[in-house]
């Protein structure tokens, strides 16, 4: 019983940390330094799984922001 609610939190909090990581990125996307900053912090503290789902956003969210996107390509 224990585990299960534990292995729930555990969850929810990774969820947490993915939309905060896509929240943060969008409100530094005015400067690509800054952006490509936290998207590297990203890729440390994410686990795999969130990492694919942020690259599947990325790709949805650059195609309004060209001047990120240029630089995505030494990201991928």
């Amino acid at each position: 019983m224990f585990e299960k609610k534990y292995n729930q939190r555990k969850r929810i909090m990774a969820r947490q940390a993915y939309e905060y990581t896509k929240t943060v990125l969008e409100k530094v996307s005015f400067n690509a330094e800054l952006f490509y900053k936290e998207l590297e912090k990203a890729y440390e503290t994410l686990l795999p799984h969130e990492i694919q789902e942020l690259k599947i956003w990325l790709e949805t969210y650059l195609e309004t922001k060209p001047e990120l996107n240029q630089r995505m390509r030494l990201v991928k």
